[in-house]
C-alpha cells in the first residue's frame, strides 16, 4: 500500500466524522434559521459569574498554567457541593478532577478505565463522545435501549441485567438523560447498583444535567447507593448549570484509585485548562438555594413553551422530566426518516433540530424521533413554534 492510499483515521474512529451538531449549526447559518438543535443557551449566566473571571483575569489568576487537577479553590468547591447537595464526602486534593468540560472527562475515564476488549454498556440512545470514546478505548460498546413507555422513555431492567457479560467492563449511565429526558428512579438506580455490586462493575454516571429536573423527579446520584461510592466516577459540569457552555469546566468525583487513574490520562490530553474561570465556577458551585430553584423554574416555563408548540405542530412529543432538550415523533406527521426531516426542515419552517438516529447504533430504532433544544429565550422559543405551526 503506497501511503497517499492509506487510510488518514485510525480505523477505530473510522465510524465517526464531522458531528451533525456541525452539520445542523452551519446549516442553521446557511438558512437563517433558529437554531434548536446543540444545546447551548442563547443567554448567558449570573452576572456576578461572568465579573468573578474578569476580576481572575484583572488580578492574574489563572492566566498562566493552574495546577493539573484543578485549582484548590473550586475543588473544595465542588467537594462542598456534593457534600452538601448529596452527602456525598470528597477529598477535594485526591478525590476532585477538574476537566475541559464533562466531554473530556467521559473520555478520560474511558480511557482509564476499559481495556482493549472489554464491554461498555451503555443507555441507547447516547450522547456521540460516548460511542467515539469508548472506540478510543480500545472498548465494544453494548446499547441498552431506553424505549417509549406511557409519555417517556424508560429503562427495561430485565435487558440491561441480560447485556451484562463476564466481559463487561463497566456500565455508563447517564441521567438525567440526553437526548430522551428521563431521570432514572430511585428504583431503577438501585437495581442498576445491585446489578453493578453483584458483578464487579466499575460505573461512570454523566451527571451534567442534575440541577435539571423538573415536575417532582430528583436526581439521584448513583454513587450514593450502597456499594457504588467505591466503583463510580462521577461526572459534572458548570456549562449547563451556570449557561456559560464556551468556558468548558467539568468536573469528575469519586474514590482515589479511580480519580487518579482519570487524572494519569487528562494531564496527556488538555493537561489544563480554564484557568480563570475554575475561580468563577467556584463562586457558582456556592450560589444559594435561590438560583438553582429559578434556574430550574425558568427552563420549565421554556420547556413547556416549545412542548405545547411542538403539539399543537402535530409532533407527539415526550415531555422530559430533565435536561434541556425534548424528543418528539415525526410520524404523526407523515414522516419517518429523521435525518431527511432535520435537512429539510430549515428550508420548510426556519428551525433547525437533530436527529435522533444519530445516537444509537440501531439507526432505524431512532429513525422517527428528532430532539429540539429548549433552553433559548422564550420569544424565540415562540417564534419557532410559530414557524413550525405554520409548516
Amino acid at each position: 500500500m503506497t501511503s497517499s492510499a492509506r487510510p488518514h483515521l485510525n480505523r477505530r474512529l473510522a465510524e465517526f466524522g464531522t458531528t451533525i451538531f456541525a452539520e445542523m449549526s452551519a446549516l442553521a447559518v446557511a438558512t437563517g434559521s433558529i437554531n434548536l438543535g446543540q444545546g447551548f443557551p442563547d443567554t448567558d449566566g449570573p452576572e456576578e459569574i461572568r465579573e468573578a473571571a474578569v476580576r481572575a483575569l484583572r488580578d492574574g489568576r489563572g492566566n498562566q498554567y493552574p495546577p493539573g487537577p484543578g485549582i484548590p479553590e473550586l475543588r473544595t468547591a465542588i467537594a462542598a457541593h456534593q457534600q452538601r447537595r448529596y452527602g456525598l464526602a470528597c477529598d477535594p486534593d485526591t478525590e476532585v478532577l477538574v476537566t475541559a468540560g464533562a466531554t473530556e472527562a467521559i473520555a478520560a475515564s474511558l480511557l482509564a478505565l476499559v481495556e482493549p476488549g472489554d464491554e461498555v454498556v451503555a443507555l441507547e440512545p447516547y450522547y456521540d463522545s460516548y460511542a467515539a470514546s469508548i472506540a478510543m478505548a480500545g472498548g465494544k460498546r453494548v446499547p441498552v435501549t431506553l424505549r417509549p413507555h406511557e409519555g417517556s422513555f424508560r429503562l427495561d431492567l430485565d435487558e440491561l441485567r441480560a447485556a451484562v457479560t463476564d466481559r463487561t467492563r463497566l456500565l455508563l449511565i447517564n441521567t438525567p438523560h440526553n437526548p430522551t429526558g428521563t431521570v432514572l428512579t430511585r428504583e431503577e438506580l438501585a437495581a442498576i447498583a445491585e446489578l453493578a455490586v453483584e458483578r464487579d462493575l466499575l460505573v461512570v454516571t454523566d451527571e451534567v444535567y442534575e440541577h435539571l429536573v423538573f415536575d417532582g423527579a430528583e436526581h439521584l446520584p448513583p454513587a450514593a447507593f450502597p456499594g457504588m461510592r467505591e466503583r463510580t466516577v462521577s461526572i459534572g459540569s458548570a456549562g449547563k448549570t451556570f449557561s456559560f457552555t464556551g468556558w468548558k469546566v467539568g468536573w469528575v468525583t469519586g474514590p482515589r484509585e479511580l480519580v487518579g487513574a482519570v487524572r494519569a490520562v487528562k494531564q496527556f490530553l488538555t493537561y489544563v485548562s480554564a484557568g480563570p474561570f475554575q475561580y468563577a465556577v467556584a463562586e457558582a458551585l456556592a450560589l444559594p438555594d435561590s438560583y438553582f430553584e429559578e434556574f430550574r423554574r425558568s427552563m420549565r416555563e421554556r420547556r413547556d413553551i416549545l412542548a405545547d408548540g411542538l403539539t399543537a405542530a402535530g409532533f407527539e412529543v415526550f415531555r422530559p422530566a430533565g435536561t434541556y432538550f425534548i424528543t418528539t415523533d415525526i410520524r404523526p406527521l407523515g414522516e419517518k426518516d429523521g435525518f431527511a426531516f432535520c435537512r429539510a426542515l430549515p428550508e420548510r419552517a426556519g428551525v433547525v433540530a437533530i436527529p435522533n438516529a444519530v445516537f444509537y447504533d440501531d439507526r432505524e430504532a431512532g429513525a422517527p424521533f428528532v430532539r429540539f433544544a429548549f433552553c433559548k429565550r422564550e420569544e424565540v422559543l415562540r417564534e419557532a413554534a410559530e414557524r413550525l405551526r405554520a409548516m
